[in-house]
C-alpha cells in the first residue's frame, strides 16, 4: 500500500510513522509513506498557499493551484482514491478501512486547514471525502494518521497473529467482550470463574454474551444494526 499525504506540516509525522506496529510495518515496506508539501508547488515568492473567500466570511481557503500541482506530481497506481479529510465526507468505520486495505494500492490523503479548501479541489481533484466524526480539529494530519493507522494494521504481515483482528470490536458489528490478565484478584476485583474455568465452550458463550450486553447498554446505534442482521440472517 503506498501513502502520499499532501500536507502543510510534515514534520506531524516523523514520530507517529516510527512508532509501534505502524513503523515496523513501513521499515517491512508493508506499506510506504510519502510525504508531500503543497508550499513546494507554489509560484510565488511567499509560497502562499491560502488566500480569503469570495463573497466574504471569516478564514482562508487553501487555493487549488499548489493542491492540483501536489497531487499531480505524484505516480498513479492503478486502483487509486484521492482522500480529503473533511468533517463533511463519509464517516470513518471498520468497513471502510477494510474496503481500503483491500481494494486499493494507493491513498492520496489531503490535510485540510484553515476554513477548508477551494471547492474546486472537491469537486475535480478528490474522489472521496472521509470525516472522523461529527466535531472540528484544527488540522487534517490527525485524521490523516488515523486512517493509514487503521489502513495500515489490516494489510497482511502487521499484525502478528492475524486472527486477532477478527475477534475486535466492530469485526461481527458488535463490541469487544471484557479482557482480564493476571493477577487473578486485585483490590478485591476478581476474575470472573468462568474464564479461569478451562471450558471453552462455555468461554465462548460467556464472550458472546458480554458483547451482546455490552453493545447494548454502549452503543444502542449498533446494537440495532447487528439486530436487523441477525433477523435477515433467520
Amino acid at each position: 500500500m503506498r501513502f502520499d499525504i499532501i500536507t502543510l506540516f510534515p514534520d506531524f509525522f516523523d514520530t507517529p510513522l516510527n512508532c509501534s506496529l505502524l513503523g515496523k510495518a513501513i521499515a517491512r515496506k508493508i506499506a510506504t509513506v510519502n510525504l508531500v508539501n503543497p508550499r513546494d508547488f507554489t509560484t510565488d515568492k511567499h509560497r502562499k498557499v491560502d488566500d480569503i473567500t469570495y463573497g466574504g466570511g471569516v478564514g482562508m481557503l487553501l487555493k487549488p493551484e499548489p493542491m492540483f500541482a501536489a497531487v499531480e506530481s505524484l505516480p498513479v497506481l492503478p486502483k487509486r482514491e484521492i482522500i480529503l479529510m473533511t468533517p463533511q465526507g463519509q464517516p470513518l468505520n471498520q468497513p471502510l478501512l477494510k474496503d481500503l486495505a483491500t481494494n486499493y494500492q494507493q491513498l492520496v490523503l489531503i490535510c485540510g486547514h484553515y476554513e477548508g479548501v477551494d471547492e474546486r479541489i472537491r469537486e475535480h481533484l478528490v474522489t472521496k471525502e472521509i470525516s472522523l466524526g461529527d466535531f472540528v480539529l484544527t488540522c487534517g494530519e490527525i485524521p490523516a494518521l488515523t486512517l493509514i493507522n487503521g489502513v495500515t494494521r489490516l494489510l497482511p504481515g502487521t499484525v502478528g497473529k492475524e486472527a486477532s483482528l477478527k475477534t475486535e470490536s466492530f469485526e461481527t458489528e458488535l463490541l469487544d467482550y471484557p479482557q482480564y490478565t493476571r493477577p487473578v484478584e486485585y483490590r478485591g476485583w476478581q476474575v470472573p470463574e468462568v474464564l479461569r474455568s478451562g471450558n471453552h465452550k462455555l468461554i465462548d458463550e460467556w464472550r458472546r454474551e458480554e458483547q451482546i450486553k455490552r453493545t447494548r447498554d454502549r452503543r444502542p446505534d449498533l446494537w440495532e444494526q447487528w439486530q436487523d442482521k441477525v433477523k435477515g440472517e433467520e
